[in-house]
């Protein structure tokens, strides 16, 4: 099998291409061969700072696996073969699903990945690999913001910060076209505006063209506030929000973030998403029904990782960004 693996967890370790002994499942897990994976800004923090990084680097410390790191966590492929335990799943289903640091595993940026059963769930035929490929960690976040603290009804009002990012973009959809949410509001720059009124949004905000909270005060207030940008202060979206509503970060990965928490009345909340197969499923079905459209902006080759990475980090990126596994054809 081939990854996209660093030496150590030395903090901007360079990713090289490197071939393992291709891995055989053990008595309860599936081999995959993986065609696409998508790219997450989780990702690149891994590499850098964070504690998602802390946590990834102390789990490998005690239960492995040993170098090389491979991070990652979307992917999508074939089953390629199954432990004689597993049930629900055989050679030549179509699979998404997302790797777990937790389960001692390497990550996904591989042509091949090990997981359990419990991580995957099937893709319908009329749905892309590719566009599987991107909804692990994105599609799920988006999703849990949405039902976990505040459950989204017929008669919610939510607010979206980032609007066009990656999770921005599935939670102005889910929120309205899934969810039912009588008002769902973005807030992107003005040149993406046109893209997420398209996807669903009955009002956006422009950030730069003043005060996107204070403009969007005036529509609230909110019952759900997810903030998919992580540089707008705490204590001004509570303010936003209806007497039960939650303020939900998903780019909460720092110290000052986390902090928020516990800050009365407890209404800001941090989203860590779980990309198994139940968590899944819910995403998959909207797309399969043609609820959630996913905007892939860029496919790039396996071998590309730090392109992509370097892309994601950009912050200019309207869309997914997509690694493609090639593979022999016939």
């Amino acid at each position: 099998m081939i990854v996209m693996g660093s030496s150590s967890w030395k903090a901007g370790e360079p990713m090289v291409r490197i071939e393992l002994p291709t891995p055989a499942p053990g008595k309860n897990q599936v081999v995959v061969d993986v065609h696409a994976i998508g790219v997450n800004p989780v990702d690149w923090k891994m590499r850098t700072a964070g504690p998602l990084r802390v946590a990834a680097r102390a789990l490998s410390a005690v239960q492995g696996p040993k170098p090389p790191v491979v991070i990652g966590v979307d992917f999508a492929g074939v089953v390629a073969a199954v432990g004689p335990q597993v049930q629900g799943f055989a050679p030549g289903d179509r699979v998404v699903g997302g790797c777990n640091f937790s389960r001692a595993q390497r990550g996904s940026y591989a042509d091949t990945v090990v997981v359990f059963p419990d991580q995957i769930c099937k893709v319908p035929d009329s749905v892309p690999i590719d566009v599987a490929g991107c909804l692990p960690v994105a599609g799920v976040t988006a999703h849990m913001a949405l039902t976990d603290y505040q459950p989204v009804g017929p008669a919610s009002r939510v607010l979206v910060l980032g609007a066009s990012g990656g999770v921005g973009q599935f939670a102005v959809q889910i929120a309205k076209r899934v969810l039912g949410a009588a008002f769902v509001g973005g807030v992107c720059s003005g040149k993406n505006a046109a893209l997420v009124r398209e996807l669903g949004a009955d009002e956006v905000f422009d950030y730069t063209a003043g005060d996107a909270l204070q403009a969007a005060a005036a529509r609230g207030p909110y019952d759900v506030l997810v903030d998919g940008v992580g540089t707008y202060p705490a204590a001004n979206c509570r303010k936003l929000l209806s007497a039960c509503g939650a303020h939900v970060m998903v780019a909460g990965d720092k110290a000052e973030h986390m902090l928020q928490i516990a800050v009365p009345p407890f209404r800001s909340k941090a989203i860590l998403a779980t990309p198994d197969g139940a968590h899944i499923a819910p995403v998959l079905q909207a797309v399969a029904e043609g609820k959630v459209v996913v905007h892939i902006a860029h496919r790039l080759p396996l071998h590309q990782a730090q392109q992509a990475h370097d892309l994601s980090q950009s912050g200019r990126v309207v869309g997914k960004i997509v690694l493609v596994v090639d593979r022999p054809q016939g």
